[in-house]
């Protein structure tokens, strides 16, 4: 009997996100499904990992015949102790998502939907983080359907380059004209914190802020686009090396690359 593909699911908005049960039903019918997700929301965890107080790992739920697992760790520790302990067999894919919010532009650098698919991605396992711009946990989902299964089937049956996986963003609350592939937006975050006053009359910090894209107007780039409601695909190298610029650093500090 032909064995079917194995899928594991993450996220980090927890296991409680409606995003994670979207994205299961979404490709459910291509494979046996296993989601592996925090049991707290863990946003912008980048690649953290627990190393310092124990990891707990329950099963807590099934979705439409989906074993739900929850970690209590980041979403990379949920990577990290899901291949080690909970999936029967390696993974034919890994799936993130579907994020509530944006990882477009710079974002991926902070984002813990996409560093548990590029944790994946390092060991070798085709990997694609989803995510729609839209934080609401009532956020609308059913636009996204189509383009996640037919993306999954197809990175299902070829898989992608040694050491990429793809940033995939929706634009939430219109009709999805298609999908581009571009680049991250250059860009940065501008960072206010908010101060208040607990009951005890200590201050503390709550962080806000808005990302200023330096290049609105650049057909080549994800922003672009998701803001003229097409969704886009940005392939993602997790090895970070300069390569390029080798023999320019060489010449800079005077030794030879």
């Amino acid at each position: 009997m032909e064995t079917r593909p194995l899928i594991l699911v993450s996220n980090d908005d927890s296991v409680s996100a409606p995003g994670l049960r979207h994205l299961i039903d979404c490709v459910s019918h291509l494979g046996d499904v296993i989601a592996i997700a925090p049991a707290e929301p863990h946003s912008g965890m980048s690649s953290a990992i627990t190393v310092n107080s124990p990891l707990r790992v329950e099963h807590v739920d099934d979705h439409n015949g989906t074993p739900i697992y929850s970690v209590s760790g980041t979403p990379v520790d949920c990577v990290k102790l899901g291949l080690h302990a909970v999936v029967p067999r390696r993974p034919d894919i890994m799936l993130s998502g579907v994020n509530h919010g944006s990882n477009s532009g710079n974002s991926v650098i902070y984002s813990g939907t996409m560093d548990a698919a590029m944790e994946a991605c390092m060991t070798g396992i085709p990997s694609i983080g989803y995510s729609l711009l839209h934080h609401s946990l009532k956020a609308d989902f059913s636009q996204t359907t189509p383009f996640i299964t037919d993306i999954t089937a197809k990175v299902l049956r070829t898989g992608l380059p040694s050491g990429v996986c793809l940033n995939v963003n929706f634009p939430a609350q219109c009709a999805i004209e298609g999908m581009k592939i571009v680049r991250a937006a250059h860009g940065y975050w501008t960072e206010e914190f908010q101060k208040y006053t607990d009951p005890h009359g200590k201050p503390f910090y709550w962080l806000t802020g808005q990302f200023n894209n330096l290049e609105p107007d650049n057909p080549a780039t994800d922003e672009y686009w998701l803001n003229r409601h097409w969704a886009t695909i940005v392939p993602v190298r997790v090895d970070q090396s300069a390569t390029d610029l080798l023999p320019e650093i060489g010449t800079l500090l005077g030794i030879n690359p």
